[in-house]
């Protein structure tokens, strides 16, 4: 029995107390029921009597005690407690929490699925650099947290799609063709240009293009750098997230706002709800009326519109393509934009809270031998993409990248994520999905033939450790819908680690699966089997949400 399946258990009993008189109160839509931070007081605890005792107009204890009573005779609940001013201890039946494995097995890759996101089209908006170099490391954090943001979200049933704002407009191309020029030349950097060895590698490949671009007009031969050279930047950095396993639906141009007439369209509807006006000059969006620290300028009184006007553009453009909500995955300097995002969507008649979010995340810093790894040897002043795999492959990277909160800084080492050892927390989980093929392959070579699920008696998993896993394997699904919920891809690692893999190998230790020398193949063993089949499809199903493998071998 899971979680979700015990908590609508204890719903039906309030249900059936409130039709039976019993009690005054109306049902909640949902029950919580969570492990108790003392083993000892069961399996699952509720606080759903202190909650209805008020409403009630009775003692929580006697609600407690009145539900007890209907939730003893629920099938697969052995006993029920109450303790304290009025909660609930339950402790599940052997057989029916040995049921998980089975319900694990039954649904397969689609174990841990709901459908809370149902309905919802979202538009997921995240790394976004500037075309104007290769993925750095922050950008990677990015990749690896919303990649498996995507993954969670569809895994709550919402339609996502991964979009890629590419901001091929401004200063900062101009200053890119002026730099890729520049290298082509084997001319100094232009001052404010970029540099690095990328530079010139992408100044080549403009020229492997047309070969006789150094022999235009200057004017024409810069145009056609800011061109090829978006063209073989933009190669670049969707080859390089394609080998580290993130691969866009939508690569949105920035400059296509001007041509599609979106800008336009975006002014109409912000003048229509009436929070648009003029001043010196100058068109302004009056954002203060939302919560903004300032209003901002739209176009300028020179008529040039501003990078606010694009981000007003962009907004409304995804909204007439039929997006519910609008995430944005910004980095560690785009706080200011959170407020002003949000005002906008308020702006143009929407409510925010519903339309739009704006997450934001801290830098990342990758050390070797305990110091910093501060540039690149393309790049020159960072750490990109290249670097990063170069030093741990994909699995390590996006696993580390992905466990930790992104509200916080995040010290990468190097050292630490390449090393096959149980501090290691990727090799950990990973080592932990090869034990579990490990195990079955083994028992395939000794010819036991794979139980099969109806004919297993469940009741033989009573061993401590054998609960402990089941209770795990049982919060899977939970996990991933508050993760998802929350933006908080890190919880499903952290239950990887720190609940399924950590029982798994206290079942290693203490459950013998398997028979030895001459042993008969005991009774536990198909049962354990069973239970070994179910932790590597958690373990897989864990790992693919956050874009790593679950290897077979190790």
């Amino acid at each position: 029995m899971t979680p979700s399946k015990l908590g609508a258990a204890v719903r039906a009993a309030v249900v059936a107390a409130v039709e039976a008189g019993e009690l005054a109160v109306t049902p909640p839509a949902e029950v919580a029921v969570e492990r108790p931070r003392v083993k000892e007081h069961g399996d699952y605890a509720t606080s759903i009597a202190l909650q209805l005792a008020k409403p009630a107009g009775r003692p929580p204890r006697a609600v407690a005690e009145l539900l007890a009573a209907r939730l003893r005779t629920v099938e697969g609940i052995a006993e029920v407690h109450v303790a304290g001013p009025g909660f609930l201890n339950l402790r599940l039946a052997q057989a029916s929490l040995g049921s998980v494995a089975v319900q694990v097995l039954a649904a397969g890759a689609a174990y841990g699925t709901n459908d809370a996101a149902a309905g919802q089209k979202v538009n997921l908006e995240f790394v976004s650099a500037n075309p104007t170099g290769p993925i750095h490391i922050g950008g990677v954090r990015w990749a690896a947290v919303g990649d498996a943001l995507g993954r969670l979200l569809e895994a709550s049933g919402a339609e996502v799609t991964r979009e890629y704002y590419v901001n091929d407009a401004g200063v900062q191309i101009d200053r890119f063709a002026a730099s890729l020029l520049a290298a082509a030349r084997s001319e100094p950097t232009p001052e404010e240009g970029y540099a690095g060895a990328y530079v010139a590698e992408w100044a080549q490949r403009v020229l492997d293009r047309e070969p006789d671009l150094l022999k235009q007009p200057e004017e024409q031969a810069l145009e056609r750098f800011r061109t090829l050279g978006l063209q073989v930047a933009l190669e670049e950095i969707r080859a390089s997230l394609a080998g580290f396993g993130v691969e866009f639906d939508v690569w949105f141009s920035e400059l296509s706002l001007k041509g599609s007439g979106a800008v336009e369209r975006a002014l109409d509807r912000l003048r229509e709800q009436g929070h648009v006006f003029d001043l010196d000059g100058a068109v302004w969006l009056r954002t203060t009326d939302f919560g903004d620290d300032k209003d901002r300028v739209l176009v300028k009184s020179d008529g040039s519109g501003t990078y606010f006007l694009s981000d007003a553009a962009y907004y409304v453009d995804k909204r007439e393509r039929g997006f519910d909500r609008c995430i944005y995955m910004l980095g560690a300097d785009h706080h200011g934009y959170v407020g002003r995002l949000r005002a906008l969507a308020a702006c143009a008649g929407d409510d925010p809270a519903q339309s739009i979010e704006v997450l934001i995340g801290q830098l990342v810093n990758v050390l070797k031998a305990g110091e910093p790894i501060r540039m690149s040897k393309r790049a020159g002043t960072i750490v990109t993409l290249e670097d990063l795999l170069e030093l741990t492959g994909p699995d390590a990277a996006r696993y580390t990248l992905a466990r930790s909160s992104t509200d916080s800084t995040l010290d990468l080492d190097v050292d630490l994520v390449t090393r096959q050892s149980s501090d290691n927390p990727v090799f950990y989980v990973q080592y932990a999905a090869t034990r579990a093929a490990s195990v079955l392959r083994n028992a395939a070579d000794m010819g036991i033939a794979e139980p099969d699920p109806a004919s297993v008696d469940l009741s033989l998993l009573a061993h401590p450790r054998e609960a402990e896993l089941l209770l795990a394997l049982a919060e899977f699904p939970q996990v991933v819908a508050t993760a998802a919920e929350l933006r908080e891809p890190h919880r499903v690692a952290r239950y990887l680690e720190e609940k399924v893999a950590k029982a798994a190998q206290r079942f290693w230790d203490d459950c013998q699966v398997l028979p030895k020398g001459d042993e008969e193949v005991a009774a536990t063993a198909a049962p354990r089997l069973l239970l070994w089949r179910a932790t590597r499809v958690v373990l897989e199903n864990g790992l693919r949400l956050l874009g790593v493998t679950a290897p077979e071998r190790m």
